[in-house]
Parts: C-alpha cells; structure tokens; sequence
C-alpha cells in the first residue's frame, strides 16, 4: 500500500511516497511524476544549436578565453624562466656551486605552497569575484618575477620562489572553475584544450625571449636580471589589463544583453540536470559541500589517474632535450629537435578536445593517450635506433599531453554544484601535482645516455594511468545505468533533496 501522506518537496510541490510490494519493499519512484518534472519539460525544449546558444558561445570565446590563454601562457613562462636565467649566469652572480643541489632547492620549494594553496584559492574565487581575483593573482606574480631581477643571495631566490608558487598556486584550479560558470558541461573541453595548449607554446615563445634578454647588459644589470624584469613587467601589465574585461559570472557579463545573460544563467540550471537549483551567483559555500567532494569516487579516481598521468608528463617536458640529447645529437640540434614532438602534442590538444565535447566522452580519449604513450615509452626502451626513438617521442608528446586537460574537464564535468566542484578541482589538482616531486628527480644524469630508469617508471605510470581510467570508466557507466533504471529515486524523498548535487537521480556523468 502507498502511504496516503504526502510530503512536500523543496519547491513546495507534492509527491507520493515511495510505494512497496507485497513484501514490503521498496519500488523505484517513477521521476517524471515527481518534484523534477518541470525541470525535464524545460530542458526537453532546450535546442542545443539554438542560435542564442550559439551567440553566447561565440561572445564567450571572445571576451573570456583569449585572456585563460594569455594567464596561462605568462603562468608557465614566468614559472620556467629560471631555467632561461641559470643559462645566463644567475647561479655564478648568487654563488650557487655548480655541483651543489642548492638551485634543485629553489626549484623544489615552488611546489610546497602551489599544492597547498589550491582549494583554498578555488573557494575564495567567488566570495572575492573571479573578473577580479584571477588578475590580482597574475599581477602579485608578475611583480614577484619583476623583483627576481633584484636577488643577490639564494635565500632571496627561494623567497620569491615560494612567493611565486604562492599565487600561481590558484590559478589551474581557478581557470577550471571559471570556465565551468559560463560553459555547459559538454562544452568545456574544447575550451579547456585552447587554454591548455599554452603550455607547449611557453616553451618556444619564452625560449625566444628569453634568449634576447639575455644578452642585455645595461644599468649594471648584466644578462639574467633582464629575463626576469622585462618578462614580469608584461605579465604585471597584461595582469592589470585583465582587470578590466574579464567578467565574474555571465550575470554581470557587460558584453551580454538582458536577454542572453538570462539564457546564459538558464542553461547553466539546465545542465545542471537537477544537482542545483539555484543560479552560480546565489550559492553560498556550506561545508556538507566540501564534505560531499570528498566522499565523491569519481574526484579520487580523477585524483589518482592525474598523478600518475603527471609522472611522465612532468619529466618528459623537463628532459626532453636530454632524451634526444641522449641519442647522440648536439646540444643545438636537440633543442631544435623538441621542437616537433611539442608541436605534435600542441596540435593533438587542440584536435582532440574539439572531438572530445562533440562525442561527449573523457575516458576514452584518456585511454587512447596512455596507449599512444605507453608505446613510445617502449620504442624508447628496446631499440638502439634513433629514427625509433625519437618516434618514440612524438607518441610519448600526442598521448600524454592531451590527457591533461581531459581530466581538467572529467573532474569538472562530474562535480556539482560550484562548491563541490571548487574543492573536488582543488583537491584533485593538489594531489595529481605532487607526483612533481617523482617527476623531477627519475631522469638522473649518471643514467645517460639510456634513461632506462626514468623511461621505466613513466611507462609503469602510465600503465596505473591506463587501469585506474578503465576502472573510472566502468564505475560511472554503472553508476548512470542504476539511475536510469530509477535505483537513485528514492533521493528525492530526502529532506535535503535540492541539496543533492551530482547525486541526483537526474544527473548523469560523463564517461
């Protein structure tokens, strides 16, 4: 028998409770019947090619990823430039020994509060409004990176190093985040790729740069002061531009009519499917939300698929050049023969999350990666051949680095509402980053010219990689079947069942 008593819904609608067999157990609720109907009737009307959907598309890729691309960019070079600087004799000017692991120091102690500082960063990105905490973080770090140019001991090189990892910390996380408030889930990759595939690009355009500064003597700063005082300025000016076009959420978007910034908020609700009922505006951070993120297996499997992902990608950006070194070339000619393999990984990026939001799939892609990489890692492995080897490197650069910003988007996509998804980013992002601490450290010098010990343990990484994605793949493709079948229904009979976030019946994750 069904109970006769009604209970009311969040929405103030009633539904029927759950009602039992013979046996008295109970049957799955039938959804479409209950306090979510109006939500099913208003995204069966929502046309995915509307041309307001497509409008406000094309004015968010205009006035939003141009800067990502641009933070990003200046993120990973003002990061990196160090390198440049050793080159240009910062080391001899602050009395590092060449022998000694004192400049490893400097470039180790970056990462403690870049890892620490992550969540804590994504849940102020709102409270503090993103269209203003985002610049004020890239303005702070380029001013940190202008003041390098100063520094005449190594204590004040670690300082501005701790100082720099201190506010870039935020930024991978904040820049996930912020996408996830103007793009529907299915749309996000494709934008996450753009932004991400600044990271190669760092690599030459500061490369370039930097080999100019380096040679300026003027002011009696000789060379490597340079790098760090022209490099930081731009970022500090690009940092203060930011201020003043990019917007906190699509509500106060100025590029935006009325009409498409509520379109722009309604098919945010839409996508949603259910996990939140309110607009990004009007949610205020509750800790059930942190603790929802934490209890959530797909943000641990995302965290674990990331780390492991991260070992070879880390090193094989770092040594690269000593790989192809390795193979007998000059130091020269394996700079310029970087070149290709970056450019190959900036190019499957690129392609591969355009496709990736167009099939509306994650793991597979993450999949084809590992296996791509997996196999470069072999040929590197087993033959004496150089044209194999450095083939080798070009699956090794298609694989690994489109798999990066794939799981940007896997853990974004499968978290809601923004709270939950703020922590989940954060904390998935500050555990995948520690495996730095495995990636800088397995290409040792003494095991050249092979590597075998660093090929190894990337190829063994990216084999966790490969298994811990299946097992992803496998739990949410269960997890989706159950609440179609409407073996999550009996949620909706909870008190607190608009505060179910990606818990709810209606909400399905992305593979």
């Amino acid at each position: 028998m069904t109970d006769p008593e009604e209970k009311k819904t969040h929405q103030g609608h009633t539904a029927p409770d759950t009602a039992r067999d013979q046996a008295g157990v109970p049957k799955p609720i039938q959804l479409e019947n209950i306090v979510y109907k109006e939500t099913i009737l208003d995204s069966e009307q929502y046309d995915e090619h509307s041309e307001i959907d497509r409008r406000l598309n094309r004015k968010f890729d205009l006035h939003i990823l141009p800067w990502l691309f641009g933070i990003w960019l200046f993120s990973f070079i003002d990061r990196s430039n160090i390198g440049n600087a050793k080159i240009a004799g910062l080391p001899e000017a602050l009395s590092i020994p060449p022998q000694s692991t004192q400049f490893n120091l400097a470039l180790l102690v970056f990462y403690i509060p870049y890892i620490l500082v992550d969540v804590p960063s994504n849940l102020l990105l709102k409270r503090l409004r993103a269209g203003v905490f985002l610049p004020s973080l890239i303005t702070c770090w380029g001013l940190v990176c202008t003041f390098m140019g100063f520094i005449k001991s190594l204590g004040g090189l670690i300082v501005c190093r701790l100082l720099l990892g201190l506010f870039e910390g935020g930024i991978l996380g904040g820049v996930i985040i912020y996408l996830a408030m103007f793009y529907r889930r299915h749309q996000m990759l494709k934008r996450s790729g753009l932004f991400y595939c600044a990271a190669p690009l760092s690599g030459a355009f500061g490369g370039l740069l930097a080999g100019a500064l380096g040679e300026v003597r003027v002011g009696g700063y000789e060379r490597w002061p340079w790098i760090f005082f022209i490099e930081g300025a731009i970022t500090v000016i690009f940092g203060i531009t930011c201020f003043f076009f990019m917007p906190d959420t699509p509500a106060m978007a100025k590029f935006l009519t009325d009409e498409e910034k509520t379109w722009a908020l309604r098919r945010m609700r839409l996508d949603a499917s259910g996990s939140t009922s309110m607009d990004v505006d009007e949610e205020k951070f509750d800790w059930r939300w942190a603790r929802m993120a934490l209890q959530a297996p797909q943000m641990w499997f995302c965290a674990a698929i990331w780390f492991f992902l991260l070992v070879p990608l880390y090193s094989f950006s770092l040594f690269l050049p000593s790989i192809i070194s390795g193979m007998g070339y000059t130091s020269t000619t394996a700079q310029l023969f970087t070149v290709a393999p970056n450019m190959t990984g900036f190019l499957v990026v690129i392609a591969t999350a355009h496709f990736s939001d167009k099939v509306k799939n994650r793991g597979f892609f993450i999949v084809g990666g590992t296996i791509l990489g997996i196999c470069g890692y072999i040929m590197l492995l087993v033959s004496d051949a150089n044209p194999v080897k450095y083939a080798g490197t070009f699956f090794i650069a298609a694989g690994v680095f489109q798999a990066s910003p794939m799981l940007m988007g896997w853990v974004a996509n499968n978290l809601s509402p923004h709270y939950v998804r703020a922590v989940g980013v954060g904390v998935v992002i500050s555990l995948a980053n520690c495996s730095a601490f495995i990636g800088t450290f397995i290409y040792i010098q003494r095991d050249a010219p092979k590597y075998t010990l660093g090929h190894s343990i990337s190829l063994g990484a990216l084999v966790l990689t490969l298994l811990l994605t299946l097992c992803q793949i496998i739990y949410l493709k269960r997890e989706n079947t159950k609440r179609a079948r409407g073996e999550r229904d009996h949620r909706l009979l909870q008190d607190d069942a608009h505060l179910l976030g990606h818990r709810h019946p209606l909400f399905r994750y992305t593979l």
